[in-house]
């Protein structure tokens, strides 16, 4: 087993227990797939991160972070990534609210066809207003009436 990949799995574990989880597989391979957009992963995959078999490539490093509130880097490197960035200012957004993980794991039980229209409806209501919508077409208009 390689040195790296025994380092990450003690950081791993012990990220895991300072959020209150059991490291183990189990345990792992159960709340990463609630919070992973792809492909689930196996019972197998977790427990190669948990006992220094193997490392999660980025995109999966990531969701395991943002969900044991630690940084990507520190969880792949450990303290020689945090040495390297004492000078960099990081920008970390909040955590979203016990709330709003609610609802993404309610989001994550839905059908793809009713998740679709969730995204639509978030998507809707994100988007600027547009400079033809109905609502600004009757505005301009009483403004030309009220003119002649």
């Amino acid at each position: 087993m390689s040195n790296e990949r025994a380092e990450f799995s003690k950081r791993l574990a012990a990220a895991m227990l300072a959020q209150g989880h059991e490291p183990r597989p189990g345990v792992l391979v159960t709340q990463f797939n609630l919070r992973f957009p792809g492909t689930s992963v196996v019972f197998q995959t977790a427990s190669r991160w948990l006992n220094g078999k193997g490392i999660p490539e980025q995109d999966k490093l990531v969701v395991l972070a943002d969900w044991l509130k630690e940084s990507p880097d520190f969880l792949r490197f450990g303290e020689r990534a945090a040495r390297g960035k004492r000078g960099a200012r990081q920008v970390k957004e909040d955590a979203p609210t016990y709330d709003d993980q609610k609802v993404f794991d309610i989001y994550r039980t839905l059908p793809a066809a009713q998740q679709k229209v969730v995204c639509d409806v978030i998507l809707a209501l994100a988007a600027p207003p547009s400079r033809g919508s109905t609502s600004s077409k009757r505005r301009a208009g009483a403004k030309t009436d009220s003119r002649r």
